[in-house]
């Protein structure tokens, strides 16, 4: 009958067994992606010939300074207006249903489509076609909704601005 284990002994691997284990991964792994090293020491030394890694190393020895310029840059009161607009806008565009975005922007790219049909066309709007062209149904809804427009953008505006 077998003696019984009363002892678990744990072995531990020395400093060089563990770098060498490390250095077979490795050796192993170098093996594998051969083609995909090779590629990228082309791409690198293509760097490195046109400059692209001595002016990217620059780059990082000032990494401070070009950092100041970029802040001095950005807090100018031109830039920080256009990021207020573009804040402003997303904003308002976030606030609007998709799908009337949809409708209107396919609405103006019909409508700008049938004006380039009859551009330059030399006639000129009377009066009397001016009141005529208001029966067609199709400019009939696009005027409502243009006062209806204008109507809702008064109404925001004279929560604004004093009236005279």
């Amino acid at each position: 009958m077998a003696t019984p284990i009363t002892s678990i002994r744990k072995s531990e691997k020395t400093a060089e067994q563990l770098q060498q284990e490390k250095l077979e991964d490795l050796q192993a792994l170098i093996t594998e992606q051969e083609e995909a090293l090779q590629k990228i020491l082309q791409l690198t030394g293509e760097l490195h010939k046109i400059g692209v890694l001595d002016a990217a190393h620059a780059m990082v020895q000032a990494k401070e300074k070009i950092a100041g310029i970029a802040l001095e840059q950005v807090s100018r009161e031109p830039v920080t207006h256009l990021i207020n607009h573009v804040m402003g806008a997303a904003g308002v565009l976030s606030s609007i249903e998709p799908e009337v975005t949809a409708k209107l922007a396919n609405s103006v790219k019909k409508g700008l489509d049938e004006a380039e049909l009859y551009r330059g066309n030399g006639e000129k709007v009377g009066l009397f076609q001016l009141l005529s062209a208001i029966q067609d149904p199709d400019i009939n809804r696009a005027l409502k909704f243009g006062l209806d427009f204008l109507k809702g953008m008064g109404k925001e505006l004279a929560d604004e601005t004093p009236r005279d």
